[in-house]
């Protein structure tokens, strides 16, 4: 579902991605660990080109984002095409981005109804059910203000899904959150990944990678420096990096 190769990212001087190569399989659950500033958050931007890489290639679903490559080289898209590269990948940030003047169920419908242009009665019932399933159908017509973070944070995952995305990328979804409202996001993104929705998340919560992710990458300094299945990466890490990452958080 997704294909890293070689990425490289710079803003100005300052040399953020060094040439970072990941793959996730359809259906899996990666989660990218790593000390502030390491990249993680920056090549999570640059799966959907909200970040633009400096060179390598990142496909998703097969297909080449942002860019279309003719004569062996890269030529940026237009706008209008990336964002129809983007309908296809949810993602969830840290701060939930709602609309504040806007309703939760105008909130999720708002995305399916305007890029979309679909039927809004069907999008009503799909976001209502989608409220459902994070546990919010007794919010629909509450303002954003009303609820708490971690209320807001699954209403903006459900927004997330009402597009119907193929791939979830989740940015620290949860570093925001008052410690007591952690674990009711965490469930619904556990129930996401037993669902089969392929899944890259940022996180430093090293209890829900061990429990969730198929593959754990850890990242610092721009690089991925070790990556493999949770009973490896989190047990028993081969990397000094790693060892005295894990030795401080868990």
């Amino acid at each position: 579902m997704v294909r890293a190769d070689n990425v490289h990212k710079s803003f100005g001087s300052l040399e953020v991605l060094k040439g970072v190569d990941l793959t996730v399989a359809s259906g899996e659950v990666a989660c990218v660990l790593g000390p502030s500033g390491s990249g993680k958050s920056t090549f999570l931007r640059c799966i959907n080109h909200l970040e633009k890489i400096n060179a390598g290639r990142i496909e998703v679903d097969g297909d080449l984002v942002g860019y279309r490559e003719r004569g062996g080289k890269l030529h940026e898209m237009g706008e209008r095409d990336v964002a129809r590269q983007r309908q296809s990948i949810g993602m969830v940030f840290q701060r939930f981005n709602l609309f504040p003047h806007m309703t939760v169920l105008q909130n999720v419908m708002e995305a399916p109804c305007r890029v979309k242009r679909e039927n809004k009665a069907e999008v009503r019932d799909r976001s209502r059910a989608l409220l459902e399933r994070v546990g919010l159908s007794d919010k629909v017509d509450n303002y954003p203000g009303q609820l708490s973070g971690g209320q807001q944070q699954r209403v903006a995952i459900a927004r997330a899904l009402a597009m119907r995305p193929k791939l979830m990328l989740f940015d620290e979804p949860t570093s925001a959150l008052d410690p007591e409202l952690v674990g009711e996001v965490l469930d619904v993104m556990k129930d996401l990944a037993r669902e089969g929705m392929t899944m890259i998340v940022v996180t430093h919560e090293i209890g829900f990678a061990r429990e969730v992710a198929d593959n754990v990458v850890f990242m610092d300094g721009g690089v991925v420096v070790e990556q493999g299945p949770p009973n490896e990466i989190i047990a028993n890490p081969q990397q000094e990096r790693t060892k005295a990452f894990l030795s401080k958080v868990l």
